[in-house]
């Protein structure tokens, strides 16, 4: 069964972390909340609870099939993550499912993993993304070989059909 890290952290967007993680559970992969190890529950920016699964310094990169990225504000504090960045850039050198919504992008882009690429994001961090090398387009999703981005929770069945396609696929 494969196995998808969905990155949790305090100020999470609750739709962008939960619906994913439940919808691609549903799909038949395992999705596992994974934090940055600074507490054993982190509160989306509305006050509901995610528990972490494991920590970052707990998970090996290989046990994994690819990596969600909720957006909120939780992608600030996940961007200074070594742990973070590390398993992102590795899941996508290894060409595995690297999913990015809304304010994820920041991550990606600390990452380094944008240049050349094709990419959205909530349009608040566009600037970011074009300057991290990305060619930003505007649309509910946008997949880039095993990239896929969306903007925002609008955009979430969007990002969960494609999450689910590359999955299934690979």
């Amino acid at each position: 069964m494969k196995k998808i890290a969905v990155l949790i952290e305090d100020n999470y967007q609750v739709l962008e972390a939960w619906y994913p993680y439940l919808r691609i559970r549903e799909e038949g992969f395992n999705t596992v909340f994974v934090g940055t190890g600074r507490k054993k529950e982190y509160n989306s920016k509305e006050g509901y609870p995610a528990p972490e699964e494991l920590k970052i310094a707990e998970i090996d990169v290989v046990d994994f099939d690819g990596v969600v990225i909720p957006g909120g504000y939780a992608p600030d504090i996940l961007r200074r993550d070594k742990g973070i960045i590390y398993l992102v850039r590795e899941m996508d050198k290894e060409k595995k499912l690297v999913a990015a919504i809304c304010h994820a992008g920041w991550v990606c882009v600390s990452a380094g993993i944008l240049e050349g690429r094709a990419a959205t994001c909530f349009s608040a961090i566009k600037d970011d993304v074009i300057n991290a090398g990305a060619k930003y387009i505007d649309k509910e999703v946008v997949v880039d070989g095993n990239l896929i981005t969306s903007r925002n929770p609008y955009d979430l069945p969007y990002f969960c059909k494609e999450i689910i396609k590359f999955l299934s696929s690979t």
